[in-house]
């Protein structure tokens, strides 16, 4: 396995102050890699959505340091405008509804993606990705046209065409039926492996446990890895 992408290192993270504190992360140490397929699991409340911030330098940690692969340090003293211009670059998120704008084609959705990032990437990739992702016959269709997998898939592309180097997924199949999201699990996947794109997701759902290569649980903001014994029994 390759080297690390990003790595938590002590994370903590907390809400609140005095008695009302909630710690959501504690001493959180996790190297995510290029090409990985992460699952992240864990019951409600027990910090996976604060994980998942915390990689996705949505917010700063309260404690501990994130480091990302080429040197440079996340702590609670970097500034917001750092964290925006290092999540722009790096890392495309996917969430549990689509959250598409109604408003616009597929190939528009994914290519407003480009426009709010900045890139300076062709605008064709949009209609590439779409494509590979079996959706080339429907380009020009809006949201409300689309299959809820057909929309999963569009908000895969509208993550994927940043050329991301990090995928973060929250409860990406929740939404859908077990075939569907069974579809998008091993389109996901596929996508990790081929592009070298390491991708975490979240889960409830235990049946997904197999397609991952690695699974940490959370549970009261602390980490623990699943070994293959314990992933059977799951």
């Amino acid at each position: 396995m390759s080297e690390f992408l990003i790595k938590l290192d002590l994370v903590c993270k907390s809400y609140g102050g005095g008695a009302s504190t909630v710690h959501a992360l504690t001493d959180a140490n996790l190297a995510v890699r290029a090409g990985e397929f992460l699952g992240i699991v864990g019951p409600s409340g027990s910090g996976k959505t604060t994980l998942l911030t915390m990689l996705g330098l949505v917010e700063r940690p309260s404690r501990g340091s994130i480091i990302l692969s080429d040197g440079s340090t996340i702590t609670s003293k970097t500034t917001v405008r750092a964290l925006r211009n290092v999540r722009r670059d790096r890392i495309g998120f996917v969430f549990q509804k689509p959250n598409l704008a109604n408003f616009l084609t597929a190939e528009e959705n994914v290519q407003l993606a480009l426009d709010v990032r900045g890139k300076k990437i062709p605008r064709e990739e949009a209609r590439n990705l779409l494509t590979g992702l079996g959706l080339g016959n429907r380009l020009r269709s809006y949201p409300h046209q689309l299959s809820g997998g057909e929309q999963q898939r569009v908000s895969l592309a509208r993550a994927l065409v940043g050329r991301p180097s990090l995928i973060l997924a929250d409860e990406p199949t929740a939404s859908l039926d077990e075939e569907r999201g069974i579809q998008v699990l091993r389109l996901m996947r596929s996508l990790s492996a081929h592009q070298k794109v390491a991708v975490c997701i979240v889960t409830h759902d235990l049946r997904t446990l197999q397609y991952f290569d690695r699974i940490v649980r959370i549970n009261d903001g602390l980490l623990s890895e699943l070994d293959g014994e314990f992933r059977a029994r799951e």
